[in-house]
């Protein structure tokens, strides 16, 4: 298996893995900071990032085809990993929310090099 198909794949398996619990623990989250004003934004969040762990297994099966989702990609990684990060610094956001924005950012590199890597489609 080229390292494109196992690059994406595992991303989307993991993304699915990891959001996909998030739709069942708001009582959590608000436990943690009250009631939520919007929850549509919460909703709208996770079910935004398991769609993009579908694209990333769609790129996992033909990589080359897929390639042009592959900038895509890393932009979705970033949006979310390069964000964490700031607010990290600035003593809003806890350092378990880092660890899956630090696995979101190795991802950014590992969509690169797997574009790198991979030949366009012909």
């Amino acid at each position: 298996m080229s390292f494109a198909k196992w690059v994406f794949t595992l991303a989307g398996a993991y993304g699915v893995v990891t959001l996909t619990p998030m739709l069942f623990l708001r009582g959590a989250v608000e436990a943690q900071g009250g009631p939520m004003a919007y929850p549509e934004n919460f909703y709208g969040f996770v079910g935004t990032a398991l769609a993009f762990q579908l694209v990333f297994l769609v790129i996992g099966r033909d990589p080359a085809r897929f390639r042009p989702l592959m900038l895509p990609s890393v932009v979705e990684k970033l949006a979310f990993g390069l964000p964490v990060w700031w607010l990290y610094a600035r003593g809003e956001v806890e350092p378990p929310v880092v660890a899956f924005a630090t696995v979101d950012l190795a991802l950014a590199v590992l969509f690169v090099l797997a574009r790198l890597r991979t030949r366009p489609a012909r």
